[in-house]
């Protein structure tokens, strides 16, 4: 699906606040209720707008301190424990297999630096893991939930 500057318009404006009206969403556009329902429709069924979701404050759910845990593996062995470990931990936000200098990038949210060493020792006495290396982030200049949307370019 091509996106033009309308739909742009309207995945900014989501992005502002995903719980808008049709009706604001309309004249912020500046377009008919029926053309943004449509619109909205078009863009859920393509997988643009993969999900509607509340994004929670951290600290208020006391998860006080961010982390980055980057991993070593054994490529000889087997990696399903360490993936069943990152399934199951609610503190393990996201995972990525990286290419670089380790092999996973896992970004954690905790309640402080005891249950980050809890967190830790459970990834290195994972059979498979071989090194760890985490960073504590300190303060927070820029956080996207998201891509910017943009028209494509034709």
């Amino acid at each position: 699906m091509t996106i033009d500057a309308i739909d742009a318009k309207i995945l900014e404006v989501l992005q502002e606040n995903a719980r808008v009206s049709i009706s604001e969403l309309s004249k912020r556009i500046n377009l008919s209720l029926s053309a943004v329902s449509e619109r909205l429709k078009k863009l859920e069924a393509s997988g643009i707008i993969m999900q509607y979701t509340a994004v929670l404050d951290p600290i208020a759910m006391d998860k006080e301190l961010s982390a980055y845990m980057m991993i070593n593996v054994d490529n000889s062995g087997s990696i399903t424990e360490l993936i069943k470990l990152i399934e199951h931990s609610e503190e393990i936000l996201e995972a990525y297999f990286v290419a670089g200098d380790c092999d996973y990038i896992l970004r954690i949210a905790t309640k402080n630096t005891a249950t980050l060493a809890a967190l830790v020792n459970k990834v290195k006495a994972v059979k498979s893991v071989k090194r760890t290396e985490t960073t504590i982030l300190l303060n927070k200049y820029k956080q996207l939930y998201s891509v910017p949307p943009q028209a494509n370019k034709l």
